[in-house]
């Protein structure tokens, strides 16, 4: 780690160990600094103190409603029975019904799960949807596991958790390492296990669905194209314009690469991408679609540079890529720097590498407290992951309201209500940032929790 990360991490911790909230010790919570929930938490609370929370929500907030953990085994294509783990976190449903992701992921957690449950109830409550927050996973690796292993799991994973999810109570959506296809199957076992197996409300279970069962247009590409919208309402207060923009990705894979997709289409360039295989450089610019199109068919940008195929005008779509090391990626000149990979992977180090104006978090959490500090000293903005990637979140909660109504939307009105709903989310962030004089992350927190705030001043706390 060079000098200036070494002392950016340092001062960070410091600021971080200054930060600890009395709450913390009457919840009773660990004292690990590298804990994602416990710094989810803290960055919560602070903007609680800022906009002058109650006592009795702040508690609330800091822990989840529900927690479940499950194991349940799966038989495998060779013979053997394989337990898995699982979760499912229902942080809050002041405002509605739990709404949130399942991921399919090696490195799934409690803690983590908690985290981004909490993030949700904040993301609902900011664009302000009648949705609460809640988060599922399993702890595996769909990479390596064959169709049938995979849907076996996902109807061994809903069997377990089904008295716990319901189309008007638990929500659950694609996230890291599920699509359309696993909501498919999670739909139709909760279905085939409710009393009314003749009804499609059941179907109503999940959203992120094919669009045959019931799945919004529109819904694929939600959160990047939300990303974008929040983008083109707050690049001018930065004076970036789109024309031109040097953008780098870090993960190309649904939320990257449709942000990247649809940014090009407005002029921008995509200049640098990143996934688990590596790192990709094209200083005048990638082409994105033939960029997707080769992950989509090759699992991972690796190879790509090598990958001479031409489009119908006779450009080679790989002319101009070259493989880089991580730090260089980091180093990469741009004016925006989309983070659409995992959490907590921009630390101390990473952001001391940054090269941007802006950072748009198109992944939930990527950035660390400690990130966040340096970033801050740095005068790099961050457009946080409550604003940045809500699309998401968004059109599901449209999904909902149209199979609930009965209604089909097409992609128009789709791309609509979410630009509107964005853009009002990111007015409100600015006029958060100047009310309170805070970062930009603080704002979103204090627009969120100000809501959160009024709901239960309104509701009270039963009995």
């Amino acid at each position: 780690m060079s000098t200036t990360a070494t002392n950016a991490s340092t001062d960070a911790n410091q600021a971080s160990t200054a930060a600890w909230d009395p709450i913390f010790d009457e919840l009773n919570f660990p004292k690990d600094p590298d804990n994602m929930y416990a710094q989810t938490v803290a960055t919560m609370l602070h903007g609680a103190e800022v906009v002058g929370l109650r006592h009795r929500v702040k508690i609330i907030l800091a822990q989840p409603k529900n927690e479940l953990m499950v194991h349940f085994p799966v038989k495998m294509n060779d013979g053997h029975h394989h337990l898995f783990k699982g979760y499912r976190v229902q942080h809050n449903n002041a405002l509605g019904p739990f709404k949130g992701g399942l991921r399919f992921h090696p490195d799934v957690h409690l803690d983590d799960v908690k985290s981004l449950a909490l993030m949700m109830t904040l993301k609902c409550a900011l664009v302000r949807i009648p949705l609460g927050g809640a988060k599922g996973g399993v702890k595996c690796n769909p990479r390596e596991m064959s169709v049938d292993e995979l849907e076996r799991v996902a109807r061994r994973f809903t069997s377990a958790i089904q008295h716990v999810i319901g189309p008007d109570y638990d929500i659950p959506a694609p996230d890291v390492g599920t699509n359309a296809q696993v909501m498919a199957w999670i739909a139709d076992t909760y279905q085939m296990s409710t009393n009314d197996r003749t009804s499609t409300d059941g179907m109503r279970v999940v959203t992120g669905k094919p669009v045959e069962i019931g799945g919004s247009l529109g819904r694929n590409k939600a959160t990047g194209q939300g990303v974008v919208d929040v983008l083109v309402e707050m690049l001018p207060a930065f004076g970036i314009p789109i024309e031109d923009m040097r953008v780098s990705v870090q993960g190309w894979g649904n939320v990257g690469s449709w942000a990247g997709r649809i940014l090009q289409k407005l002029g921008a360039k995509i200049v640098a991408v990143m996934d688990h295989s590596g790192c990709l450089l094209n200083e005048d610019g990638f082409d994105t679609e033939a960029l997707t199109a080769y992950c989509q068919e090759h699992g991972s940008i690796a190879g790509f540079e090598k990958a001479h195929k031409t489009t119908g005008s006779g450009k080679d779509t790989s002319k101009g890529a070259q493989p880089i090391s991580l730090e260089d990626f980091y180093k990469t000149r741009v004016d925006v720097f989309i983070p659409a990979a995992l959490e907590q992977m921009i630390k101390a180090e990473e952001a001391s590498y940054i090269n941007c104006r802006v950072i748009a978090e198109g992944a939930n959490g990527p950035v660390t407290p400690e990130g966040d500090e340096v970033l801050e000293k740095r005068g790099i903005h961050c457009i946080p992951d409550i604003l940045a990637n809500a699309g998401g979140v968004t059109v599901s909660y449209f999904e909902w309201v149209q199979n609930k109504t009965y209604h089909m939307w097409d992609e128009e009105r789709v791309d609509a209500e979410l630009n509107r709903i964005m853009v009002m989310a990111a007015r409100r962030t600015l006029v958060a940032k100047q009310k309170y004089d805070v970062p930009m992350r603080q704002a979103a927190y204090c627009s969120a929790l100000e809501h959160l705030g009024a709901v239960y001043r309104v509701r009270g706390i039963f009995p």
